[in-house]
């Protein structure tokens, strides 16, 4: 095969030579080697065989072995050939970066894409054709792996892979590969990604490549049909032509590209736009003894729950089940004592960047990106838990069982302690991604901080992940008193679902995202029962919708929030803010987006007129 490739690239130079007729080759043929005189002469048989694709024999001294003794098959293999390369060509161009537009449909189109590059190479000489096609095959091969990467992000974030920003979430996509589904899994799945990019890049580089010298070979048809397909390319665009409402002339590959340099360009203006918002800070000059004053004396834990979006409540196959614990929590709550309002927030990410919505949450700006969150946490811009820790009437601490390795991030957020995962005293197994269990994470904050006495109160940054993607295995409520140091989860874990198998159905994974929200919340409340007394104010929230698995695809970004307490003068400072009673806000509650919460909530509890 390798020596037919090479006598067709011969029959490719553009001379005079490579222009002659069938018949003249044949004069030339050596007469050592009779038997191509027969194979190769032009009769109407072999012209018939050779077809619209491959008209011109190579040179029979150029053919190669296969090519003497199988003349029929190697010209079969000539014409598969090529056929396939304008299919792979064509399939590449035509490809959404969606996996919900993938159908027969969006490939049966005309892209102008593919008349101007083969118009281009019609016009080029022989080896600046050859170098132009090799470059254009591998330019086609990258932006295809990138519309695999809009694919994938759009399936876990709901937007399209940003090219500035997200190349640092490729680790962390590895990482949880690794941890749902162990090494193994992760090492399989690695390999089998580069041996994808390899082989798609190489492959489109030869397909144009071998179209680029088709085109050569018939030239004056070539050029015929790419005039013929551009102006039925110009007839259809203009007069809108639709086939099963399918627009036959296409031009999306180019506007895919335009629209890609456009959100390129728009990432590497927002570090200027950012940094005009984060100058901007109506507390920065506030005094410490006339912050918070609302709270001072009480403990205010600042809980997130991770992938608790608006689709657990809202959605018909979740809501009766989440509506029953949200319930059953109220309850709890209320025989306790406590009371609660809640509304809603719109989280700048959906499907995962849990410190995104962190950061959004504390700093009272909007980080929508990684570029964002460096700067931010690079600067002194003061976050809500920089301003409790400002006052000095709190210890600030966090309680983090989903950091696994350094995170020096953490010192920016104004926390004197920080409790990851190894500082928990959790001797049990990883539930998936997820290292410690909620209720575990939760006790074990009553025992290492709010449990202690004599001590002063407490600003606490919680960070719930039970609920994390994948959702299997999920561990389940325990009475607290058979917590010890974890190792009961043993039993439970092996007990729980396969994520292997729970991913195979989406209805599935739906079940298994429910029930861990319900873990969750049932962990929050029943600690609050438990443990919470006249001085603990508790504010908890989602921090993003699951990925569209989960989501259906919705682009509504909303998470539900909390604020929880037994001191009726917390709830009356917020009376204003229209929120619904109890834990599950009404559909009609107010939409702020998370970035607004913070100095809202610095307002209400700051020193009140009057």
């Amino acid at each position: 095969m390798v020596e037919t490739e090479a006598a067709e690239g011969t029959a490719d130079t553009g001379t005079p030579e490579a222009q002659t007729a069938p018949g003249a080759e044949d004069t030339q043929a050596p007469a050592a080697e009779p038997e191509d005189s027969t194979t190769d002469a032009a009769t109407p048989e072999a012209e018939a065989g050779e077809g619209a694709v491959d008209q011109e024999p190579a040179p029979p001294g150029r053919r190669g072995w296969f090519g003497r003794r199988h003349p029929r098959a190697a010209r079969a293999v000539r014409v598969v050939t090529s056929v396939l390369a304008a299919v792979l060509v064509l399939v590449l161009l035509l490809v959404p970066n969606r996996l919900d537009r993938i159908n027969v449909g969006a490939f049966l189109r005309l892209p102008v894409e593919a008349v101007f590059v083969a118009a281009l190479l019609l016009v080029l000489p022989s080896r600046p054709r050859r170098i132009t096609a090799a470059v254009l095959g591998v330019f086609l091969g990258l932006s295809t792996v990138l519309k695999c990467l809009d694919m994938g992000f759009r399936e876990t974030l709901a937007r399209p892979f940003d090219l500035v920003f997200d190349w640092v979430l490729l680790s962390d996509a590895a990482d949880w590969m690794k941890d749902s589904f162990g090494r193994t899994g992760e090492l399989l799945a690695v390999i089998g990604v580069i041996v994808a990019v390899v082989a798609v890049l190489v492959l489109s580089a030869l397909a144009l490549m071998r179209l680029a010298n088709v085109l050569a070979r018939h030239r004056p048809m070539a050029v015929r049909t790419t005039l013929v397909l551009g102006v039925v390319w110009i007839i259809c665009f203009t007069l809108g032509v639709q086939f099963g409402g399918v627009t036959l002339a296409t031009k999306g590959y180019s506007q895919y590209l335009a629209n890609r340099v456009q959100y390129v360009r728009e990432g590497l203006g927002d570090a200027d736009v950012f940094k005009k918002q984060m100058a901007v800070d109506a507390y920065a000059k506030t005094p410490p003894d006339q912050l918070l004053t609302g709270l001072r004396g009480k403990d205010v834990m600042f809980t997130f729950i991770e992938s608790y979006g608006r689709v657990a409540i809202d959605s018909p196959s979740m809501a009766p089940e989440i509506d029953a614990t949200l319930k059953e929590g109220d309850a709890r709550l209320k025989s306790a004592g406590f009371a609660a309002r809640s509304g809603w927030l719109r989280s700048p990410v959906t499907g995962a960047g849990s410190w995104l919505a962190h950061s959004t949450f504390l700093s009272g700006l909007w980080i929508k990106n990684q570029q964002r969150y460096r700067t931010l946490t690079t600067s002194k811009r003061a976050t809500l838990t920089n301003y409790f820790q400002k006052t000095g009437a709190w210890r600030t601490v966090g309680i983090v069982p989903g950091v696994r390795k350094s995170w020096p991030e953490g010192k920016y957020f104004g926390l004197d302690h920080i409790y990851d995962s190894t500082h928990l005293g959790y001797q049990g197994p990883y539930f998936s991604w997820t290292p410690v269990p909620d209720q575990f994470s939760l006790e074990a904050f009553q025992k290492l901080e709010h449990g202690k006495k004599n001590r002063d109160p407490i600003m606490a940054e919680i960070i719930l992940a039970s609920s994390h993607n994948p959702w299997s295995p999920i561990a389940h409520m325990i009475d607290w008193k058979d917590l010890g140091n974890g190792k009961v989860f043993y039993k439970i874990k092996k007990e729980g679902t396969n994520p292997t198998q729970v991913w195979k159905s989406a209805q599935r994974v739906r079940t298994e995202y429910r029930k861990a929200i319900q873990y969750s919340l049932d962990s929050l409340t029943q600690w609050m029962q438990r443990y919470g007394d006249k001085n603990t104010v508790l504010v908890f929230l989602g921090d993003h919708q699951p990925v569209p698995t989960v989501t259906g695809g919705t682009a509504n970004r909303d998470v539900p929030i909390s604020i929880v307490a037994r001191d009726p003068k917390v709830l009356d400072r917020v009376s204003d803010w229209g929120w619904t009673e109890g834990l599950k806000p009404a559909d009609d509650a107010p939409e702020w987006t998370m970035n607004a919460f913070r100095d809202r909530f610095m307002t209400a509890y700051g020193p009140q007129p009057g």
